[in-house]
């Protein structure tokens, strides 16, 4: 499992650094004009880099959760401070994907155009959400880690 722990930290870290430098940037940045300017150009270079740590975070921890035998016990009724942590990351991390998603498409369908009040509200809101929810699966992360 060594090299799966290594690139699912790597991944980790693009994730999560990323999410964190495009919440400072969507708070720092009060200019409408200059947010304009500026999201066109980061905002497809930064999702599609998003989507490939992502797709190796998912791929990482799937594969550490198969290899560790937890794979099985996490549709039993078995109860363990490893198993019902990893359990509430995993519904985490399915909320947040599922939130992911929904930016996403947003993001795609209205670059370089205007956005409807409702997409404006969804995307920040998504997106603000993806933010939190990131820091909610690293401590869960953590539980883990200090556990094993």
């Amino acid at each position: 499992m060594g090299w799966a722990i290594h690139i699912h930290l790597i991944a980790a870290i693009a994730w999560i650094g990323g999410s964190i430098f495009m919440f400072a940037l969507g708070v720092s940045m009060r200019d409408k004009k200059a947010q304009k300017a500026v999201y066109p150009h980061i905002g497809p270079i930064f999702g599609y880099f998003e989507v490939v740590a992502l797709m190796f975070l998912l791929g990482t921890g799937s594969y550490m959760i198969t290899d560790y035998g937890l794979i099985e016990l996490l549709f039993t009724d078995y109860h363990s401070d490893v198993v019902d942590a990893l359990r509430t990351k995993l519904w985490i991390v399915l909320v947040l994907l599922i939130v992911t998603v929904i930016h996403f498409v947003i993001a795609l369908k209205t670059n370089n155009k205007e956005r409807t009040p409702l997409q404006h509200f969804v995307s920040r809101a998504s997106s603000m959400l993806i933010f939190f929810l990131n820091l909610f699966v690293l401590h869960y992360a953590m539980v883990i880690r200090d556990i094993l």
